[in-house]
């Protein structure tokens, strides 16, 4: 059996999977722009992460790999066609006297074994981004305690902040052709430090799309132009936007929706005041 997708439909036909979900987390992240901040969030150098996370990661995986109900009670796997399927590999919570942090680890499972090299490195990528988020949440929590009871704050004061650090994923659409899903950093003292980064899975080539791939290589233009347009209507209803718009690059983040249309996000304070909040534009190819 050489044939790619036979293998896959072999592979898919002998996995056990759970109920599909229908609820999709929905939840929109007003973010501020900080260059500086988002440099060192996605930095992907390697680092040791988080202790508990690392105990969590091996716990669930000999769960996981023991127990088919373990796995339906912990794991989200939608099933994207038979190609790939998305599964909450690590999910955990901890909770001192005055922090609380929640973390929701996804890992995508390409059911073709031809794909296997993608999965590793982005899972990889995925894991180290989600645990470095989720450490330099808590030393800055830990600084902002500090500074709080240095400046005169009191303990029952710091308590009622009920400061809370959360990590996880969505999935922004699945269907034949894609897989687009978006990881998510959150700290609800602060949104400056917010942070969002996509993955958009060409299922068919088995490769990470770009704009290029799904809008042709006229994207920019077609992207611009398409933008630019949405603004004055936005104008019309009362938006704002600088008047410096200058268009994407090949590095803009954007997100694939159920349509197939790229769409591409803007974060706070880019493109327009920070009172507008975080901008997106659906380019409809």
């Amino acid at each position: 059996m050489n044939n790619p997708m036979e293998k896959a439909k072999k592979k898919y036909d002998e996995t056990e999977i759970p109920d599909e979900l229908a609820e999709r987390i929905q939840m929109e992240i007003k973010r501020q722009d900080s260059k500086r901040r988002k440099a060192v969030f996605w930095n992907l150098g390697f680092r040791r992460g988080l202790a508990a996370a690392a105990a969590a990661v091996v716990l669930f995986t000999i769960g996981l790999n023991t127990s088919t109900v373990f796995a339906e009670t912990v794991g989200n796997l939608p099933v994207i066609g038979a190609v790939a399927r998305v599964l909450t590999f690590c999910s955990y919570e901890t909770e001192d006297e005055d922090l609380k942090i929640s973390v929701e680890i996804p890992s995508i499972e390409m059911i073709s074994e031809d794909f296997s090299d993608l999965e590793k490195s982005v899972n990889e990528e995925i894991l180290r981004l989600c645990e470095q988020y989720a450490q330099e949440a808590r030393t800055r929590a830990e600084e902002y305690r500090k500074a709080f009871l240095d400046t005169g704050g009191t303990e029952e004061e710091w308590a009622a902040h009920n400061i809370e650090i959360r990590v996880w994923y969505e999935v922004k659409s699945q269907t034949e052709n894609y897989l687009s899903l978006a990881i998510i950093g959150a700290e609800n003292w602060n949104n400056a430090n917010n942070q969002i980064r996509y993955y958009n899975f060409d299922l068919k080539k088995g490769t990470l799309a770009t704009l290029a791939d799904v809008l042709g290589e006229n994207y920019k233009q077609i992207a611009d132009d398409a933008i630019r347009s949405q603004m004055e209507e936005r104008k019309a209803d009362g938006a704002v936007y600088f008047d410096d718009f200058e268009g994407i690059n090949e590095d803009t983040p954007f997100y694939i929706n159920e349509s197939g249309n790229p769409v591409i996000v803007f974060e706070a304070y880019e493109i327009a005041p920070g009172s507008e909040g975080q901008q997106e534009f659906e380019i409809k190819s």
